[in-house]
Protein backbone atom coordinates (compact mmCIF):
# COMPACT_ATOMS: atom_id res chain seq x y z
CA UNK A 1 0.00 0.00 0.00
CA UNK A 2 1.06 4.08 -0.82
CA UNK A 3 0.95 4.30 3.18
CA UNK A 4 3.51 0.97 3.83
CA UNK A 5 5.71 2.43 1.54
CA UNK A 6 5.84 6.02 2.06
CA UNK A 7 6.37 5.50 5.49
CA UNK A 8 8.43 2.37 6.29
CA UNK A 9 11.67 3.93 5.84
CA UNK A 10 10.31 6.41 9.16
CA UNK A 11 9.87 4.13 11.67
CA UNK A 12 12.72 3.23 14.35
CA UNK A 13 15.10 0.44 12.58
CA UNK A 14 13.38 0.43 9.38
CA UNK A 15 10.40 -2.07 11.33
CA UNK A 16 7.81 -2.69 8.45
CA UNK A 17 3.81 -1.44 9.54
CA UNK A 18 1.99 -3.90 11.60
CA UNK A 19 -1.34 -5.01 9.58
CA UNK A 20 -4.41 -4.34 12.42
CA UNK A 21 -7.89 -4.51 10.60
CA UNK A 22 -11.06 -3.09 11.92
CA UNK A 23 -14.78 -4.59 11.68
CA UNK A 24 -17.28 -1.41 11.93
CA UNK A 25 -20.62 -2.59 13.32
CA UNK A 26 -23.15 0.34 12.86
CA UNK A 27 -22.26 2.99 10.17
CA UNK A 28 -24.53 5.61 11.26
CA UNK A 29 -23.00 9.57 12.56
CA UNK A 30 -20.45 7.53 14.87
CA UNK A 31 -19.55 5.00 12.28
CA UNK A 32 -19.01 7.91 9.92
CA UNK A 33 -17.47 9.80 12.18
CA UNK A 34 -14.70 7.01 12.91
CA UNK A 35 -13.84 6.82 8.68
CA UNK A 36 -13.75 9.92 8.65
CA UNK A 37 -10.86 10.53 11.19
CA UNK A 38 -9.20 7.76 9.94
CA UNK A 39 -8.76 8.92 6.38
CA UNK A 40 -7.82 12.15 7.79
CA UNK A 41 -4.81 10.62 10.36
CA UNK A 42 -4.47 7.30 8.64
CA UNK A 43 -0.29 9.16 8.36
CA UNK A 44 -0.23 9.90 12.15
CA UNK A 45 -1.21 6.59 12.93
CA UNK A 46 1.13 4.70 10.58
CA UNK A 47 4.33 7.03 11.93
CA UNK A 48 3.82 7.18 15.40
CA UNK A 49 2.37 3.67 16.16
CA UNK A 50 3.95 1.54 12.90
CA UNK A 51 0.47 0.38 11.88
CA UNK A 52 -1.49 -0.01 9.07
CA UNK A 53 -4.72 0.40 10.28
CA UNK A 54 -7.57 -1.02 7.69
CA UNK A 55 -11.57 -1.27 7.69
CA UNK A 56 -12.73 -4.91 6.43
CA UNK A 57 -15.87 -5.07 7.48
CA UNK A 58 -18.81 -2.45 7.89
CA UNK A 59 -22.20 -4.24 9.05
CA UNK A 60 -25.45 -2.76 8.65
CA UNK A 61 -28.53 -3.91 9.68
CA UNK A 62 -29.52 -5.66 6.47
CA UNK A 63 -26.29 -6.51 5.47
CA UNK A 64 -22.47 -5.50 5.01
CA UNK A 65 -19.08 -4.35 2.82
CA UNK A 66 -16.74 -6.71 2.98
CA UNK A 67 -13.30 -6.52 1.57
CA UNK A 68 -10.45 -8.06 2.89
CA UNK A 69 -8.09 -6.46 0.95
CA UNK A 70 -9.22 -2.80 2.71
CA UNK A 71 -12.58 -1.38 2.34
CA UNK A 72 -12.14 2.18 0.35
CA UNK A 73 -13.74 4.58 2.78
CA UNK A 74 -14.16 7.67 1.00
CA UNK A 75 -16.52 6.30 -1.50
CA UNK A 76 -18.25 4.23 0.99
CA UNK A 77 -18.55 7.50 3.05
CA UNK A 78 -20.39 9.24 0.06
CA UNK A 79 -22.68 6.43 -0.56
CA UNK A 80 -23.19 6.53 2.55
CA UNK A 81 -24.29 10.24 2.75
CA UNK A 82 -26.60 9.80 -0.40
CA UNK A 83 -27.96 6.55 1.23
CA UNK A 84 -26.81 4.04 -1.38
CA UNK A 85 -24.87 1.63 0.66
CA UNK A 86 -26.27 -0.80 -1.14
CA UNK A 87 -24.94 -0.10 -4.21
CA UNK A 88 -21.40 -0.92 -3.14
CA UNK A 89 -19.30 -2.96 -5.13
CA UNK A 90 -18.56 -5.50 -2.04
CA UNK A 91 -22.08 -5.02 -0.52
CA UNK A 92 -23.25 -8.49 0.77
CA UNK A 93 -26.72 -9.70 2.87
CA UNK A 94 -23.93 -11.03 5.40
CA UNK A 95 -24.81 -9.42 8.73
CA UNK A 96 -22.68 -9.10 11.67
CA UNK A 97 -23.30 -11.95 13.98
CA UNK A 98 -22.33 -14.09 10.41
CA UNK A 99 -19.30 -11.18 9.88
CA UNK A 100 -18.13 -12.03 13.53
CA UNK A 101 -17.70 -15.59 13.27
CA UNK A 102 -16.47 -15.57 9.34
CA UNK A 103 -14.06 -12.42 9.16
CA UNK A 104 -11.04 -12.15 11.39
CA UNK A 105 -10.49 -8.48 12.49
CA UNK A 106 -7.68 -7.67 15.52
CA UNK A 107 -10.40 -4.80 16.56
CA UNK A 108 -14.23 -4.73 16.67
CA UNK A 109 -15.95 -1.38 16.99
CA UNK A 110 -19.53 -2.22 18.48
CA UNK A 111 -21.64 1.21 17.30
CA UNK A 112 -25.30 0.57 17.05
CA UNK A 113 -27.53 2.30 19.37
CA UNK A 114 -28.58 1.08 22.73
CA UNK A 115 -31.07 -0.62 23.69
CA UNK A 116 -31.32 -0.37 27.71
CA UNK A 117 -34.06 -3.14 28.10
CA UNK A 118 -32.41 -5.95 26.66
CA UNK A 119 -28.78 -4.87 25.84
CA UNK A 120 -28.96 -6.00 21.92
CA UNK A 121 -27.92 -6.63 19.91
CA UNK A 122 -24.83 -4.91 21.11
CA UNK A 123 -24.43 -7.47 23.91
CA UNK A 124 -24.23 -9.94 21.50
CA UNK A 125 -21.69 -8.62 18.98
CA UNK A 126 -19.63 -7.51 21.80
CA UNK A 127 -19.69 -11.12 23.58
CA UNK A 128 -19.11 -12.97 20.34
CA UNK A 129 -16.28 -10.99 18.96
CA UNK A 130 -14.85 -11.38 22.71
CA UNK A 131 -14.95 -14.72 23.21
CA UNK A 132 -13.22 -15.13 19.22
CA UNK A 133 -10.44 -13.11 20.55
CA UNK A 134 -10.98 -9.92 18.85
CA UNK A 135 -10.55 -6.63 20.88
CA UNK A 136 -13.48 -4.39 21.00
CA UNK A 137 -13.84 -0.76 20.88
CA UNK A 138 -17.72 0.53 21.53
CA UNK A 139 -19.82 3.37 22.01
CA UNK A 140 -22.92 1.43 23.43
CA UNK A 141 -23.89 2.07 26.46
CA UNK A 142 -26.37 -0.60 27.27
CA UNK A 143 -24.46 -4.00 26.96
CA UNK A 144 -21.84 -2.22 29.72
CA UNK A 145 -25.01 -0.76 31.78
CA UNK A 146 -26.63 -3.90 31.86
CA UNK A 147 -23.53 -6.65 32.20
CA UNK A 148 -20.40 -4.70 33.17
CA UNK A 149 -19.06 -7.68 35.11
CA UNK A 150 -19.44 -10.24 32.94
CA UNK A 151 -18.45 -8.33 29.62
CA UNK A 152 -15.07 -7.68 31.90
CA UNK A 153 -15.17 -11.29 32.51
CA UNK A 154 -14.86 -12.90 28.88
CA UNK A 155 -12.72 -10.26 28.27
CA UNK A 156 -10.19 -11.57 30.57
CA UNK A 157 -10.49 -15.08 29.89
CA UNK A 158 -10.01 -14.64 26.41
CA UNK A 159 -6.71 -12.22 27.24
CA UNK A 160 -8.46 -9.03 24.76
CA UNK A 161 -9.55 -5.68 25.75
CA UNK A 162 -12.81 -4.50 26.19
CA UNK A 163 -12.44 -0.50 25.99
CA UNK A 164 -15.82 1.83 26.35
CA UNK A 165 -14.20 5.63 27.04
CA UNK A 166 -17.07 6.65 24.27
CA UNK A 167 -19.94 5.10 25.97
CA UNK A 168 -19.58 8.43 28.60
CA UNK A 169 -19.08 12.22 28.00
CA UNK A 170 -18.47 11.89 23.70
CA UNK A 171 -15.09 13.26 23.91
CA UNK A 172 -14.44 13.71 27.25
CA UNK A 173 -11.54 11.27 28.39
CA UNK A 174 -13.71 10.34 32.16
CA UNK A 175 -12.72 6.50 31.47
CA UNK A 176 -9.33 7.16 30.76
CA UNK A 177 -8.32 10.15 32.65
CA UNK A 178 -8.68 7.57 35.21
CA UNK A 179 -6.77 4.84 34.42
CA UNK A 180 -4.41 7.09 33.06
CA UNK A 181 -3.50 10.45 34.87
CA UNK A 182 -5.44 9.38 38.60
CA UNK A 183 -4.06 6.19 39.04
CA UNK A 184 -2.86 6.83 42.73
CA UNK A 185 -5.97 8.41 43.19
CA UNK A 186 -9.43 6.56 45.03
CA UNK A 187 -12.02 8.41 42.88
CA UNK A 188 -14.51 9.16 45.54
CA UNK A 189 -17.61 10.87 44.31
CA UNK A 190 -18.85 11.79 40.13
CA UNK A 191 -21.98 13.39 39.50
CA UNK A 192 -22.50 16.24 36.67
CA UNK A 193 -24.29 16.63 33.49
CA UNK A 194 -23.94 13.64 31.24
CA UNK A 195 -26.59 14.38 28.54
CA UNK A 196 -26.20 17.04 25.88
CA UNK A 197 -29.36 16.57 24.50
CA UNK A 198 -31.40 17.60 28.41
CA UNK A 199 -28.82 20.37 28.98
CA UNK A 200 -29.50 21.84 25.48
CA UNK A 201 -33.30 21.96 26.39
CA UNK A 202 -33.64 23.16 29.52
CA UNK A 203 -30.61 26.32 28.63
CA UNK A 204 -33.24 26.93 25.38
CA UNK A 205 -35.69 27.27 28.03
CA UNK A 206 -34.20 29.22 30.34
CA UNK A 207 -32.04 31.52 28.04
CA UNK A 208 -35.08 32.21 25.82
CA UNK A 209 -38.73 31.25 28.07
CA UNK A 210 -39.99 28.42 25.61
CA UNK A 211 -41.36 25.23 26.60
CA UNK A 212 -39.94 22.04 26.65
CA UNK A 213 -41.77 20.83 23.54
CA UNK A 214 -40.32 24.08 21.15
CA UNK A 215 -36.80 23.34 23.20
CA UNK A 216 -36.91 19.78 21.89
CA UNK A 217 -38.17 20.53 18.36
CA UNK A 218 -34.89 22.78 17.72
CA UNK A 219 -32.85 20.92 19.27
CA UNK A 220 -34.09 17.92 16.53
CA UNK A 221 -33.83 20.72 13.86
CA UNK A 222 -29.79 21.01 14.61
CA UNK A 223 -29.28 17.68 15.23
CA UNK A 224 -28.54 17.62 18.87
CA UNK A 225 -31.59 15.77 19.82
CA UNK A 226 -32.94 12.43 17.82
CA UNK A 227 -36.39 11.70 16.62
CA UNK A 228 -37.47 9.35 19.50
CA UNK A 229 -35.16 11.55 22.33
CA UNK A 230 -37.26 9.21 24.93
CA UNK A 231 -34.07 8.09 26.31
CA UNK A 232 -32.69 11.44 27.08
CA UNK A 233 -35.69 13.19 28.02
CA UNK A 234 -36.59 10.44 30.73
CA UNK A 235 -32.95 10.25 32.17
CA UNK A 236 -32.01 6.75 30.60
CA UNK A 237 -29.08 7.85 28.65
CA UNK A 238 -27.70 9.54 31.66
CA UNK A 239 -29.06 6.21 33.99
CA UNK A 240 -27.01 4.27 31.87
CA UNK A 241 -23.61 6.22 31.98
CA UNK A 242 -23.99 6.20 35.75
CA UNK A 243 -24.09 2.65 36.07
CA UNK A 244 -20.51 2.44 34.14
CA UNK A 245 -18.90 4.72 35.73
CA UNK A 246 -20.26 3.03 38.77
CA UNK A 247 -18.51 0.02 37.89
CA UNK A 248 -15.22 1.67 36.07
CA UNK A 249 -14.34 3.90 38.70
CA UNK A 250 -15.52 3.30 41.25
CA UNK A 251 -16.07 -0.64 41.77
CA UNK A 252 -19.43 -0.85 42.79
CA UNK A 253 -20.82 -3.69 40.74
CA UNK A 254 -24.11 -2.65 39.97
CA UNK A 255 -26.33 -2.76 37.17
CA UNK A 256 -28.62 -0.19 35.33
CA UNK A 257 -31.60 -1.41 36.93
CA UNK A 258 -30.02 -0.37 40.33
CA UNK A 259 -30.07 3.61 39.24
CA UNK A 260 -33.53 5.77 40.63
CA UNK A 261 -34.14 7.56 37.64
CA UNK A 262 -36.06 10.72 37.41
CA UNK A 263 -36.60 13.02 33.85
CA UNK A 264 -37.14 16.48 32.94
CA UNK A 265 -40.29 15.68 30.90
CA UNK A 266 -42.29 17.51 34.27
CA UNK A 267 -40.03 20.58 34.01
CA UNK A 268 -42.15 23.39 32.90
CA UNK A 269 -41.16 27.25 32.64
CA UNK A 270 -42.92 28.19 35.68
CA UNK A 271 -40.56 26.10 37.23
CA UNK A 272 -37.55 27.72 35.45
CA UNK A 273 -38.55 31.00 36.48
CA UNK A 274 -38.58 30.19 39.93
CA UNK A 275 -35.18 28.65 40.30
CA UNK A 276 -34.04 32.22 38.53
CA UNK A 277 -35.68 34.18 41.19
CA UNK A 278 -33.24 31.87 43.88
CA UNK A 279 -29.95 32.61 41.17
CA UNK A 280 -30.07 29.16 40.12
CA UNK A 281 -30.78 26.67 37.08
CA UNK A 282 -32.22 23.40 36.71
CA UNK A 283 -29.76 20.62 35.17
CA UNK A 284 -29.88 16.68 34.94
CA UNK A 285 -27.53 15.81 37.25
CA UNK A 286 -26.61 12.06 37.28
CA UNK A 287 -24.92 11.51 40.97
CA UNK A 288 -22.85 8.12 41.27
CA UNK A 289 -22.45 7.89 44.51
CA UNK A 290 -26.04 7.94 45.16
CA UNK A 291 -26.96 5.86 41.89
CA UNK A 292 -29.34 8.48 40.88
CA UNK A 293 -30.73 10.78 38.26
CA UNK A 294 -32.68 13.71 38.75
CA UNK A 295 -33.62 17.47 37.82
CA UNK A 296 -31.27 19.62 40.86
CA UNK A 297 -31.25 23.21 41.26
CA UNK A 298 -27.42 24.27 40.69
CA UNK A 299 -26.36 28.12 41.65
CA UNK A 300 -25.78 30.00 38.29
CA UNK A 301 -21.69 30.75 39.49
CA UNK A 302 -21.52 26.74 39.75
CA UNK A 303 -18.95 24.53 37.68
CA UNK A 304 -21.78 22.77 36.45
CA UNK A 305 -23.51 25.48 34.68
CA UNK A 306 -22.63 24.89 31.44
CA UNK A 307 -24.68 26.46 28.44
CA UNK A 308 -26.37 23.95 25.26
CA UNK A 309 -25.38 21.00 24.82
CA UNK A 310 -21.90 20.84 26.97
CA UNK A 311 -21.35 18.05 29.12
CA UNK A 312 -20.03 19.24 32.68
CA UNK A 313 -18.48 15.99 35.20
CA UNK A 314 -16.95 16.89 38.94
CA UNK A 315 -14.46 14.54 40.08
CA UNK A 316 -13.22 13.99 43.84
CA UNK A 317 -10.17 12.09 44.12
CA UNK A 318 -8.16 11.30 47.81
CA UNK A 319 -5.28 12.97 46.43
CA UNK A 320 -6.39 15.10 43.19
CA UNK A 321 -8.89 17.00 44.98
CA UNK A 322 -11.84 18.28 43.07
CA UNK A 323 -11.84 17.83 39.29
CA UNK A 324 -14.07 19.52 36.86
CA UNK A 325 -14.32 18.46 33.11
CA UNK A 326 -16.11 20.07 30.31
CA UNK A 327 -16.91 19.46 26.66
CA UNK A 328 -19.03 18.50 24.30
CA UNK A 329 -20.57 14.83 24.68
CA UNK A 330 -22.43 13.25 21.62
CA UNK A 331 -21.64 13.86 17.33
CA UNK A 332 -19.47 11.97 15.13
CA UNK A 333 -16.28 13.43 15.37
CA UNK A 334 -16.32 13.89 19.07
CA UNK A 335 -17.29 10.51 19.79
CA UNK A 336 -14.80 9.55 17.02
CA UNK A 337 -12.24 11.21 19.56
CA UNK A 338 -12.94 8.77 22.23
CA UNK A 339 -12.94 5.58 20.16
CA UNK A 340 -9.60 6.08 18.61
CA UNK A 341 -8.31 6.95 22.26
CA UNK A 342 -9.27 3.25 22.61
CA UNK A 343 -7.90 1.98 19.74
CA UNK A 344 -4.49 3.74 19.98
CA UNK A 345 -4.33 2.17 23.56
CA UNK A 346 -5.04 -1.24 22.29
CA UNK A 347 -2.55 -0.56 19.20
CA UNK A 348 0.31 0.01 21.97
Amino acid sequence: MQGKEFFADKLPGGMKLRDVKLTIIGFGEIGRGVARVLLEKKGFIERNYGVDLDVIAICEIDGSIIDENGIDLRETLRLAEDKKLKEHKNWCSMRAPDVIKKIKSDIVLELTPSNIESGQPGLRHIKESLRRGMHVVTSNKAPLALKFSELQKIAKSNKVKLKYEATVGGALPVINLRKHALQINKIESIHGILNGTTNYILTKMAEEGVTMDVALREAQEVGIAEADPGYDIRGIDTGAKVAILANSLMDMEVSFKDIEITGIEDITPEAIELAKKHNCVIKLIGDVNRLEVSPRLIPVNHPLNVSGALNAIMIRADVAKNITIVGHGAGGIETASSLFSDILSILE
